[in-house]
């Protein structure tokens, strides 16, 4: 923890093993809250890895993370199919 003051970061990413079982698991749910609060104590951005359900981004979303990566939102793609899945997601919106 000591060197979250000293290293020239802007983001701190939340291990999937604590998002996995977050919409079940109370100390894993209370852990990632304690790190997103964290991070936004200090001006750091948050990101959550390995989120696979709608269940992890309500509880991520209500503590005040909304940055997220994992299948819920797509497998890993190459760049083609990366580019095509950001212009599909653009119209869409």
């Amino acid at each position: 923890m000591s060197y979250l003051k000293e290293l020239p970061i802007n983001t701190l990413k939340i291990d999937q093993s604590f998002i996995k079982d977050i919409h079940t698991n109370k100390e894993s749910n209370e852990i990632a809250k304690a790190i997103i609060n964290l991070a936004h104590s200090i001006g750091l951005n948050v990101i959550a890895e390995g989120i696979e359900l709608k269940e992890h981004v309500d509880e991520l979303s209500k503590d005040g993370c909304i940055l997220g990566q994992g299948y819920y939102y797509s497998r890993p793609l190459k760049v083609g199919a990366f580019e095509d899945y950001m212009t599909d997601i653009h119209e869409a919106s």
